[in-house]
């Protein structure tokens, strides 16, 4: 079977770049389960830190906008200062795939490889697609990073943020956190409030937390929004020039594209989880993991205090990393390894072509494994606007310059 693009992924970018596709006409299919990793990764009722507008997926009418959905299902919305849960999200994702990508097929693609046609895609279903081009839009899923010094840990000691949605069988339990990050943050309130002994350990020296809204009007409403202007990625000039000049973003300098990428919106937590781990949750602050190791069947920890070089010493039964994501080509479980060799990269992220074309010719990738060569922009939901748009153009004129597919093609 012959398709022109293989879509995988089916998240807001994959989904938003399958609506505009399917609007075109152009031939496609779109492999995954829709909203897979916030059903999967994400605890349904995390308050997302992004605000209700910047939440958005993008069909080409903009008729299936997050406020439309919460309108119709009677869910609290307002573009912002109302905080949208993750399961309101999800939901609003899995009904615009309904609504505008029908033909989705909800299998995962257990292996990737190319021809001197094209790509050939297996599925976990037993079929192989052929295909002239292929789109990754396969989000952070595979990027979770795993500090080195806990690898030895046995593995139901400790998880990763993303592995756990639910914390109700930590109660009672001594839990660390590692890290200081939004997903940290989240973790350890979502552990407090299951009743854990729960802590936050950091080589930060503070944590970064989030203001909530404040209503302001008149002059100092506008001074504010000359001051700090309010984007799809925040408030402030930088996060609006990365939400309004990526195409000026992917002609800086390679290590000042990965400097910006990195620094930019880092570590900052959400207000609403934010408020109750700074009121409630004990931080330890400047200490760094040495060494995790079992003992008298608890996991004995060995922090080295940044400041004085002293010691400290915990023992928890479990632990979480908020140790974030590193995004590398290489971590991509289905893909073909001399096909990734062939993927030149910049930082582990693909150095992409205007386009979004990767070395490899037809080789396409959105969402945040862009975000090396458009910004900060390509990390967030709200830059699947400008990719959808972009790479639908270039796939368009691509199907019309090129012949269809013929059946020969077919392994």
């Amino acid at each position: 079977m012959n398709t022109d693009v293989a879509i995988i992924g089916a998240g807001p970018y994959g989904l938003s770049l399958a609506a505009h596709l399917r609007d075109r006409g152009i031939d496609f299919r779109i492999f995954g389960r829709p909203m897979g990793f916030w059903r999967e990764h994400v605890p349904a009722r995390l308050r997302l830190k992004a605000e209700g507008f910047a939440l958005d997926l993008f069909d080409p009418a903009r008729r299936s906008t997050l406020a439309r959905f919460c309108r119709e299902r009677g869910y609290p919305y307002a573009p912002i200062g109302v905080p949208i849960p993750a399961e309101v999200f999800r939901e609003y994702g899995e009904t615009f795939q309904k609504t505008h990508v029908p033909q989705l097929q909800p299998c995962r693609v257990t292996h990737l490889s190319r021809t001197q046609e094209g790509f050939v895609v297996h599925l976990d279903t037993g079929e192989t697609i052929m295909a002239r081009n292929v789109v990754m839009a396969v989000g952070i899923e595979h990027f979770a990073h795993t500090p080195p010094v806990v690898r030895g840990l046995p593995p139901e000691r400790f998880s990763h943020t993303f592995d756990e949605t639910a914390f109700e069988r930590f109660a009672g339990k001594r839990v660390a956190v590692i890290g200081a990050g939004s997903s940290a943050v989240d973790t350890a309130c979502f552990l407090h409030e299951a009743g854990a002994q729960t802590f936050i350990c950091t080589r930060r020296p503070k944590i970064w937390i989030n203001h909530p809204p404040r209503k302001i009007s008149g002059l100092k409403l506008l001074w504010t929004r000359i001051k700090k202007p309010v984007s799809g990625l925040g408030t402030g000039w930088r996060s609006r020039m990365a939400c309004d000049l990526p195409d000026v973003f992917h002609m800086l300098p390679t290590r000042l594209r990965l400097r910006i990428t990195r620094g930019h919106l880092g570590p900052a937590a959400g207000w609403v989880t934010g408020q109750i781990v700074r009121d409630q949750v004990p931080i330890w602050l400047n200490v760094d993991l040495q060494s995790a190791r079992m003992h008298d069947n608890a996991v004995h920890l060995e922090f080295r205090d940044i400041q004085s070089g002293k010691p400290r010493t915990v023992e928890v039964d479990h632990v979480f990393l908020g140790t974030g994501v590193k995004v590398n080509v290489d971590r991509i479980p289905f893909l073909d390894h001399t096909m990734a060799s062939a993927i030149r990269t910049e930082g582990g992220m693909p150095a992409l072509s205007h386009s979004f074309e990767s070395s490899v010719p037809g080789l396409y990738f959105i969402g945040p494994m862009a975000a090396a060569s458009f910004g900060p922009l390509l990390r967030f939901a709200w830059g699947a606007r400008f990719a959808a748009r972009r790479l639908s153009a270039r796939l368009g004129r691509q199907s019309v310059s090129q012949p269809a597919p013929q059946p020969a093609f077919a392994s």
